[in-house]
């Protein structure tokens, strides 16, 4: 009895490192190919963001200076007309 079972994990034991070594380096390229796709993702992200950023300043900036000129056009009309 104590025999089978040492055989048994001493089998048991030789086949997980036989698969592990077998596997592992299936598993790290996978990882390898997963991680490099994420980061082009990540990367496309944050270019995505920072496009959206700049547009929105533009907008702002452009808000401000239609803003600007139609303040400055309501004075000059005022100072016409007094």
């Amino acid at each position: 009895m104590l025999a089978t079972k040492l055989v048994e994990r001493v089998v048991v034991g030789t086949a997980l490192v036989l698969g592990a070594s077998v596997l592992l380096p299936i598993a790290k390229t996978s990882l390898t190919t997963a991680a490099r796709v994420g980061g082009r993702a990540v990367n496309g992200a944050v270019e995505g963001a920072r496009h959206a950023l700049l547009t929105a300043r533009e907008e702002v900036e452009d808000i401000i200076a239609e803003a600007q000129f139609e303040r400055m056009k309501n004075q000059i009309d005022n100072d016409i007309m007094h």
